[in-house]
């Protein structure tokens, strides 16, 4: 880094020294604007630059709830409001034990990014609380997000933050968040994204992360006369993101031999079909039973328990392309080694961040073609946006219009990053195209603002 990006990244180590998750993403982002900073015409640049790294809000406040035995629980909650430059703070809801206010930090600020790569009107935060939904019962969640929207609504708004959801966060704790603001605020507005499509929502929502996921990366792949029709994925995780990617790369012709969960992963080398998928679905999505159960229903499928403390073994599979859609740093350097090993050949990543620094810069250096997570997973955000303009026009749309509508922002979204990759970095370098792309428009709405 040069003297000036290097003292910002100081600045922050200094201001935020136990934040190691915001560090990281901001480093990251720091080392490709790096490359192009003292070249840009207008000095200004490096004024907003120090401006980007600094929330322009950040709330935290306490969750008292009340659990089924009549006791009295208390959690915390967050709002990173990162960057209204380019429109209304967008980005979801996390509810996680986890969660603290580094993680919170770090997706706020690649959500900036993210939703800028977008093309639409939205700005970036994130927010959630260090609750865990799993083994509570409806009421128990209930009384949760009512509490917590309790505090939250004052801070959020139709043309002032929009959340959606993220891990612990779907269908129906979107349902009772937006029923508690609607019960204070007594209007009925698109304050959140992810709502059911009887009351509000919009097609495709659910599925958007994991199709734009497959959407980008096979742009990446057609561009270089390759393709996903007949190919063994890897795709980590099983929620929502993991889900909806084993459905769309069934539907270009892949073969998906994995999944995992936080106790541990599952080899099918037969290959996980559609009916197979139903099951899956079903069992996480209203069972919210284990991945290991999967392996208990279908012979010849291995199941691997997880250990933290060793590589993690769904990386270490030969296959072709590799989805990392479970959380973020889950492919550390051994993981990139054991991938590279193996022959795979893309990486497309679905979770935020799911690559270490040491991981990517082996995928990269070894002629893996990365789509980082800003650009890759930014299909959830897209279509946040256009159930957003849905809500503005009190209109649903079909649910091939939203799908192709995605489909078109996803190739876009490619194309902006591999010609700022080709421009200013090296060809296949869409880590650099994906931060240089967007710091780019992020920064010349900051200075239009006057560097607010």
């Amino acid at each position: 880094m040069n003297s000036q990006t290097e003292q910002i990244y100081q600045g922050v180590l200094k201001r935020d020294p136990d934040e190691k998750e915001f560090q990281q993403a901001v480093y990251t982002f720091l080392l490709s604007v790096d490359k192009i900073i003292d070249e840009l015409p207008d000095v200004t640049y490096h004024k907003v630059l120090e401006r980007m790294v600094e929330p322009e809000r950040v709330i935290m406040f306490r969750v008292p709830w009340t659990n089924d035995e009549g006791k009295l629980e208390i959690n915390r909650g967050f709002r990173v409001e990162m960057s209204s430059a380019l429109g209304p703070y967008k980005g979801g809801l996390r509810f996680h034990p986890s969660v603290n206010l580094s993680i919170m930090k770090f997706l706020a600020f690649e959500q900036v990014f993210k939703n800028c790569l977008t093309g639409l009107p939205m700005g970036g935060g994130k927010g959630g609380s260090d609750f865990n939904p799993k083994g509570k019962s409806d009421l128990e969640v209930m009384r949760f997000c009512q509490s917590f929207m309790t505090e939250l609504q004052r801070h959020i708004g139709e043309d002032t933050d929009v959340p959606a959801g993220d891990i612990g966060v779907g269908g129906r704790e979107i349902g009772f968040l937006f029923g508690q603001y609607k019960r204070i605020q007594n209007k009925f507005v698109g304050v959140l994204t992810g709502k059911g499509l009887d009351w509000g929502g919009s097609q495709i929502r659910p599925e958007a992360t994991g199709y734009g996921l497959v959407y980008l990366s096979d742009a990446i792949l057609e561009d270089r006369k390759m393709t996903l029709e007949g190919k063994t994925c890897l795709v980590s995780g099983s929620g929502n993101v993991a889900q909806y990617t084993v459905e769309k790369l069934l539907d270009l012709g892949a073969k998906v031999v994995t999944l995992s969960d936080s106790s541990g992963m599952i080899y099918d080398e037969n290959g996980i079909d559609r009916e197979k998928l139903k099951y899956i679905m079903v069992l996480k999505n209203v069972q919210r039973g284990r991945i290991k159960e999967y392996a208990e229903k279908y012979k010849g499928v291995t199941y691997i328990p997880r250990n933290p403390s060793e590589p993690n073994p769904i990386w270490n599979i030969k296959a072709d392309y590799a989805f990392p859609c479970a959380t973020q740093n889950e492919i550390l350097k051994e993981d990139a080694l054991n991938l590279v090993r193996n022959g795979i050949k893309l990486v497309g990543e679905g979770a935020n961040m799911p690559c270490s620094q040491e991981a990517e810069a082996i995928l990269t250096s070894s002629g893996v073609l990365l789509a980082p997570a800003k650009a890759a997973n930014a299909g959830g955000v897209a279509v946040s946006g256009l159930e957003m303009s849905q809500n503005s026009q009190r209109v649903q749309w079909t649910r091939e219009k939203v799908d192709s509508e995605l489909k078109n922002i996803m190739h876009n979204i490619y194309k902006n990053i591999s010609e700022a990759a080709e421009t200013y970095s090296t060809k296949d370098n869409f880590i650099d195209g994906a931060n240089i792309a967007s710091f780019i428009r992020v920064a010349r709405a900051m200075i239009a603002q006057g560097y607010v």
